[in-house]
């Protein structure tokens, strides 16, 4: 199962739609979404546009009690306040807009996910796959997002370009 991996979208559709395109065409079916989409009318936009099951963690740039009023109960939709916690093929993923957050359970845990500093990262802390797949708003950096494939624990940073292409980019592994 391949899943992708995102955070900071800010509110550019236009880059969110390359996501779902891209996630369309790859039969990705669930999307860990690290926070800071920013507006509710951006997750009502996502959930509009896709089908498969959506994890998201919120970040300082949402607007918390709209979202969480507005997509309370919604299927296949998980929203998480600060830290989520997940379960998929025996792998057990935790997430979060800030590393600070997660940082004192990643032992515990297959996969790690953070966003807030727009900037990728993978890092190995002991057994755990600590990632952060950039922003996908293109600010200070180049608008990217992550797939990984939960089977082979082989992530791919996407990085979209202006001409909705993506190239496929090698993610230095530190340890930490």
């Amino acid at each position: 199962m391949k899943i992708a991996i995102v955070s900071d979208t800010h509110d550019n559709l236009a880059n969110l739609d390359k996501l779902l395109s891209f996630v369309k065409k790859e039969k990705i079916t669930a999307i860990f979404h690290c926070g800071d989409f920013t507006m509710p009318e951006t997750l009502v936009h996502l959930v509009s546009k896709f089908d498969g099951e959506l994890f998201l963690s919120l970040g300082n740039a949402d607007l918390k009690e709209e979202i969480l009023e507005i997509f309370s109960k919604r299927e296949g939709l998980t929203i998480f306040e600060d830290i989520g916690s997940v379960q998929l093929e025996n792998k057990k993923i935790i997430f979060s807009h800030f590393l600070e957050n997660i940082k004192n359970e990643l032992k515990n845990y297959d996969f790690a996910f953070f966003g807030h500093t727009h900037k990728p990262s993978l890092k190995i802390f002991g057994k755990t796959m600590v990632l952060n797949p950039g922003n996908l708003a293109g600010l200070y950096y180049k608008a990217t997002f992550a797939i990984l494939d939960l089977k082979t624990e082989s992530p791919q940073l996407k990085i979209v370009d202006i001409h909705q292409k993506f190239s496929k980019s090698l993610i230095a592994v530190d340890k930490i």
